[in-house]
């Protein structure tokens, strides 16, 4: 994977989608939208979304799970099972509902903005709580990218420790390059791969919630057909993600399901920035910057101990 096209080290500055949920929320406490625009941002904050992450499974190529090895790979679902835990129990600690919980914990462990969405679509999380979670980890992780360099001087890595740490810690791809390419091209392509094979996660984790939340309602006696116990946006993901994997979508065609994704996934969270209440962001905020913050602190130790473990263990 190409480190970008905009250069071969790029920027670590804020994601759009972080910006468009912001101006969102700013628009909102300025113009309460007339009740003609309610359909439209109805449809731009959900179907859009749910298409959204369809694409990302036509731009997820699975085979990097194999290209990773047995005890890497067995590694990165570990970590990123172990900074999920970890961040509902640190929700609970500061007080944060479990659905909100998992948005911060998902965001961290997986792969940011793309997880937090895809999350928040099957648990119904309040708009609130998604934006909350999308700002503070998106500002944690840009915090991160700068302090890793100091990190990896402090625990003297190597490329290759380093680009594991970085893939493990760092949410979102663009950022694991900002952080790694400029080390050497094999921290940058080790951190790249660890970062792929986390977003990987975001499968079993989705259709898990969703399965786990259908069980729920038939409990309670409703009648579940196939379609309402997994989604069609899930079923979409995992269909794309298995074509893009079995060779039958070109790499081009990836590339710009990536980008068409992203672009829908921004226009989703602006929607939902506009029904976000300035006051009900404010009461969780603290929550929300604390779990995220001791979350992300937990995630980095488990990458460090990692990068002990592997060498012992045929890496």
């Amino acid at each position: 994977m190409p480190p970008s096209a905009s250069g071969p080290y790029p920027r670590a500055g804020i994601d759009a989608v972080v910006l468009a949920i912001l101006a969102g929320v700013v628009v909102r406490t300025v113009w309460h939208p007339a009740d003609w625009a309610l359909p439209g941002i109805g449809v731009a904050a959900r179907p859009m979304l749910e298409v959204a992450i369809v694409l990302l499974g036509v731009a997820t190529d699975a085979r990097w799970m194999a290209r990773a090895g047995a005890a890497l790979a067995i590694a990165i679902a570990l970590t990123t099972a172990l900074a999920l835990g970890a961040g509902l129990a640190w929700g609970r600690v500061f007080g944060l509902p479990p659905s909100h919980a998992l948005l911060v914990a998902s965001g961290n462990a997986i792969c940011g903005n793309s997880a937090i969405a895809a999350v928040a679509s099957v648990t119904g999380a309040r708009r609130e709580e998604v934006a909350s979670a999308v700002a503070y980890t998106a500002l944690l992780s840009l915090a991160l990218v700068l302090a890793l360099p100091f990190i990896r001087a402090w625990l003297t890595l190597g490329d290759l420790s380093y680009g594991i740490v970085t893939g493990l810690t760092v949410y979102a791809v663009p950022q694991v390059l900002a952080a790694a390419y400029p080390v050497s091209m094999q921290a940058g392509q080790v951190g790249t791969m660890v970062k792929l094979v986390r977003v990987l996660m975001l499968i079993p984790l989705v259709t898990g919630i969703s399965l786990m939340r259908r069980r729920r309602e038939m409990a309670t006696g409703a009648r579940l057909s196939l379609r309402g116990l997994v989604p069609w946006y899930v079923l979409g993901f995992l269909v794309a993600t298995v074509a893009r994997s079995s060779g039958m979508v070109p790499d081009g065609v990836a590339g710009h399901a990536q980008v068409a994704s992203h672009a829908l996934t921004i226009v989703s969270m602006a929607a939902l920035g506009l029904g976000v209440e300035m006051e009900l962001l404010r009461r969780v905020g603290w929550r929300t910057a604390a779990t995220a913050t001791v979350s992300l602190l937990t995630l980095a130790a488990l990458a460090t101990l990692v990068v002990i473990w592997l060498p012992r263990n045929g890496l």
